[in-house]
């Protein structure tokens, strides 16, 4: 079941890597009343270190160092293939923290292995937290207690809702189906619109169209105890217009491909720690 927890105080927190999922997460700690004065952020690139200091007022460094060694929690937004670099670098000076990987693909084990602890948290995110509306999913090696469960569901709860896998293989799952599910949705809606204007509508009028009923059928079914097939049933007519919709989809194969789709990203996920891990 997911989850919106209460926030406890959190400690210092760092941030290997300042881009779009590290600014989605500062800025939610930020609304909730975490000081940016207490958020460190290791970030090379001049334009992110810009961006950071004129949206949240944090002077970012562009290298690990001394700095980082207040910090109680680490969270690495990084991509894969830097992880393993990065970690080298602010290793020395986060020995006291617990870590929080954002970093899609990479295993728990090659981290503990970089960073030399058994304090680490996995998340997989995605990116409508950046407007408060993500929705991810949590695995923690055993060394991580309650305590620190609890501070990183703070963290993850000023991003949207979350909720705990007993698996780390889950974790490649979750990947394929909500940390890469924003695009699907975005794909939907660019055929979507250019059906729409096809058909006569303006471009405007389409976006617009598909865009509302996304969400409104995402809140229908998050609000409704029956089950999606269910709740399509009910919209359904046999030999009205979504009928005919749905038959050509069927006819065409879209589920099934939809389905091979899902599976590519999922093993992608599990290439990903093979390629950059260890």
């Amino acid at each position: 079941m997911s989850q919106t927890a209460a926030s406890p105080a959190l400690p210092t927190i760092a941030f290997i890597g300042g881009g779009n999922m590290a600014s989605a997460i500062i800025g939610g700690l930020i609304r909730q009343g975490h000081p940016a004065s207490q958020i460190e952020v290791v970030e090379p690139w001049a334009d992110a270190r810009a961006a950071l200091q004129k949206n949240y007022g944090i002077e970012a460094q562009p290298e690990a160092g001394p700095a980082l060694q207040r910090a109680r929690i680490v969270v690495w937004a990084v991509k894969p293939q830097t992880f393993k670099d990065a970690a080298a670098q602010a290793k020395a000076h986060t020995q006291q923290a617990l870590h929080l990987s954002v970093a899609a693909g990479i295993r728990s084990d090659s981290i503990a292995q970089w960073l030399s602890t058994e304090r680490i948290v996995r998340t997989m995110p995605n990116t409508p937290a950046l407007v408060g509306k993500g929705m991810s999913a949590l695995y923690a090696r055993p060394a991580v207690d309650a305590a620190e469960r609890a501070q990183v569901e703070a963290i993850m709860a000023s991003t949207g809702e979350f909720l705990w896998v007993e698996s780390e293989k889950q974790l490649d799952a979750v990947t394929a189906l909500s940390g890469s599910g924003p695009a699907y949705v975005f794909y939907f809606l660019e055929a979507m619109t250019r059906a729409g204007t096809d058909m006569g509508l303006t471009e405007q009028q389409a976006h617009q169209l598909a865009v509302g009923t996304f969400v409104g059928a995402s809140e229908l079914a998050r609000r409704s105890d029956e089950a999606p097939a269910v709740l399509r049933q009910r919209v359904t007519s046999k030999g009205g217009t979504t009928y005919a919709a749905l038959q050509s989809m069927e006819s065409a194969g879209v589920a099934a491909a939809f389905e091979r789709a899902m599976e590519a990203a999922r093993q992608r996920a599990d290439e990903l720690g093979n390629e950059f891990g260890g």
